[in-house]
């Protein structure tokens, strides 16, 4: 590479990284808050939420890596624009097709990231994210766990406690059972101990009292009791996983059988195809996108107000071949045999950027490039 092919990629991957921070910040602050609530209100700790957020991270840089590049592409070519640094490198003879390398190089680059996410790490944090759901699920304890609080782990059954103390001793607890309609139950105690065994998990009540509704006889019974067990295992589920997602299964099981991941995950032959192909597809935007933005910026002329109705061109490119992205899927879904459109919108994206770069390099523009940087010599 030239000296200016290396400081060009440096200024690339430099901004790259700024935005990809930026981006991701961006979305992960707006997701976090209401993941954040989800798990805080589900009685889980602070912990749980920073790995249920780190597992998201995957799918997040992958949505938001394409627009870093872009951004980076544009960005980098706008201002060496502006400072007449590009205009310098065309008027002293290299091409745009020459200039175009280090941006290539770049969404190599970026594709090569891409792979890494799209390909291997994401679908296994997408399976480990929901393995951790489950198992959060399951989690009666902390479900139960919110004093101050009335609770509905589960249809027709309310949990009320007042104060939890540090050894875990429960106070003012209060738990109506109606799951029985004919014969609705309550229970109020002051104290009460959670107490996990190879039977399951009871809530045991100390000095209490337990009232039954019979709803036929229309009579109310009281019972006094010193200590009660209130079997609480079956108010969720038993942290089992549940079917695993389209996103979760591994790359590896698509390649090497895509058949026998159909009839193992219930999912059709044409959904399998899609999702294969979609993941190497991100790969192919991310050397689209850098093109794009560098080739558009390339047909304005020396500006010391910038590109900006190229840098818009360039923005509707982008939304243009995102539409048509999202309208491919569905044909692939339903024919699988059709998967090479699902990278249409990345040839469609290079050919554009030929097709500008043949614009850019035509003599007339190059020409007027030189007039635009030439000093007039004296008289």
């Amino acid at each position: 590479m030239s000296r200016f092919d290396g400081y060009f990629l440096r200024q690339l991957l430099v901004l790259f990284g700024f935005f990809t921070l930026v981006l991701v910040g961006v979305f992960w602050i707006t997701r976090s808050v209401s993941l954040f609530d989800r798990v805080i209100s589900g009685g889980q700790s602070a912990m749980v939420f920073l790995e249920f957020t780190a597992l998201t991270l995957p799918t997040l840089i992958r949505t938001v890596m394409p627009m870093a590049v872009f951004a980076a592409a544009v960005y980098a070519t706008n201002r060496l624009s502006r400072e007449s640094e590009m205009t310098v490198m065309l008027a002293t003879g290299s091409s745009p097709w020459r200039l175009a390398r280090a941006v290539f190089i770049f969404g190599l680059i970026a594709g090569l990231m891409m792979a890494a996410i799209s390909v291997f790490l994401r679908p296994a944090s997408v399976d480990q994210l929901e393995r951790r759901q489950a198992e959060v699920a399951g989690d009666v304890t902390a479900q139960l766990l919110n004093e101050g609080e009335f609770l509905h782990p589960a249809p027709g059954v309310t949990v009320y406690i007042g104060q939890i103390d540090l050894d875990g001793t429960l106070h003012e607890v209060f738990v109506s059972d109606r799951r029985d309609e004919a014969n609705p139950v309550s229970y109020s105690s002051t104290t009460a101990y959670l107490v996990n065994n190879d039977a399951g998990i009871h809530l045991v009540m100390v000095d209490g009292v337990a009232l039954r509704l019979n709803e036929q006889d229309k009579t109310l019974s009281s019972t006094l009791f010193e200590d009660a067990s209130y079997d609480i295992s079956e108010l969720t589920s038993s942290g089992d996983m549940a079917q695993r997602s389209l996103e979760a299964i591994p790359t590896v099981e698509f390649i090497e059988d895509i058949e026998v991941a159909a009839a193992t995950y219930g999912f059709t032959h044409g959904q399998l195809v899609e999702e294969l192909h979609q993941r190497f597809s991100w790969i192919a935007i991310c050397i689209t996108v850098a093109l794009v933005g560098y080739s558009t910026l390339m047909l304005g002329s020396f500006s010391r107000f910038g590109l900006w109705p190229q840098i818009f061109g360039a923005f509707t490119i982008l939304v243009v071949l995102e539409g048509v992205r999202g309208f491919v899927a569905p044909i692939v879904i339903d024919d699988p045999k059709l998967w090479p459109i699902l990278y249409g919108p990345g040839i469609m994206g290079v050919m554009i950027s030929c097709l500008f770069l043949l614009v850019a390099g035509r003599p007339l523009i190059r020409q007027r490039n030189r007039q635009d940087v030439a000093v007039p010599s004296p008289v």
